[in-house]
Order: C-alpha cells, then sequence, then structure tokens
C-alpha cells in the first residue's frame, strides 16, 4: 500500500522551494527598513530612551481566619433492656452394654459410637479410648494394650 501524502514523483526542484522563502525575506527586509524610518525625533539631537522610574500603587489583602474551637457531640442515650433468658439442658444418657457382648473380648467395644481416626476422636472428646468403651475400635489401639488414642 503506498502513502497518499508522500507525492510519488520525482522530487520538487530547488527554485520551487525558493520561491517562497526570498519573496517572504524581502517582505521582512522592506518592513524593517519602513518602521526603522518612522522616528519623531531629530536626527541631530537622539538621545537613548531612559525609562523614568514612577510610583506604583500596590494593594495586598490579607485574610486572618481565626479558628473556632469544636464542639464535642453530645453522647447518645444509652437504652438498657432486661432480657429473660430460660435455661435448657440436654442430657445425653450413655448407651446400655449389649447383654451378648463380653467385654474381655477385645471387640468392637460397646454402643453405636465409632470413629475414624484418633483425630477424630479427640475432636469429640473421647481419646485416649479404652477397650469396652464406645467408640473404641482396635485401628485406635496401635500397640494392642487396650487403650486407643494414647499416644501424642
Amino acid at each position: 500500500m503506498t502513502n497518499p501524502y508522500v507525492p510519488t514523483g520525482a522530487p520538487a526542484p530547488k527554485w520551487a522551494r525558493k520561491r517562497y522563502v526570498l519573496p517572504a525575506l524581502g517582505l521582512a527586509f522592506f518592513l524593517g527598513i519602513g518602521a526603522g524610518a518612522g522616528g519623531s525625533q531629530p536626527d541631530g539631537d537622539a538621545k537613548p530612551a531612559v525609562a523614568e522610574a514612577r510610583p506604583t500603587a500596590t494593594v495586598t489583602a490579607t485574610a486572618t481566619v481565626t479558628a473556632q474551637p469544636e464542639t464535642e457531640p453530645e453522647p447518645a442515650p444509652t437504652v438498657t433492656e432486661t432480657v429473660k433468658v430460660k435455661v435448657t439442658r440436654t442430657v445425653t444418657a450413655e448407651p446400655a452394654a449389649d447383654p451378648g457382648t463380653d467385654e474381655s473380648s477385645g471387640g468392637s467395644g460397646g454402643g453405636s459410637v465409632s470413629y475414624d481416626n484418633c483425630a477424630a476422636a479427640r475432636a469429640a472428646g473421647a481419646a485416649p479410648v479404652h477397650r469396652g468403651d464406645p467408640g473404641y475400635g482396635r485401628h485406635l489401639d496401635r500397640d494392642g494394650d487396650g487403650t486407643g488414642c494414647d499416644w501424642g
């Protein structure tokens, strides 16, 4: 794709560039001569122009702001409300041992509670778990002494 802003032909000759610059310089030259010749002072008694000191009026406005003490807001009124609370206690009974379960057999303990690991037994507050207690299992007793989750 070609650039539409770049001329596609041969570059312009140097005289074509000069036809704008030279007339502009000539015009500036003649304006400068005309401006210099239009003086109002006579040529024989030319004195350089000296700036005169003149008094000027300066107005300065100063604004003084006095800080006002901030008043503290009044405290909000305190409302006291009396509430009656009814306390309910939940008592969980220990599960009764199955009459068919022998506690010395080393089985899975009595009851329907079981723990997957010692962390679950500790979280429930049942560790250490002894043989015959609800939740005891051989997988919790790694040394086989009848007490599960007794380590660390």
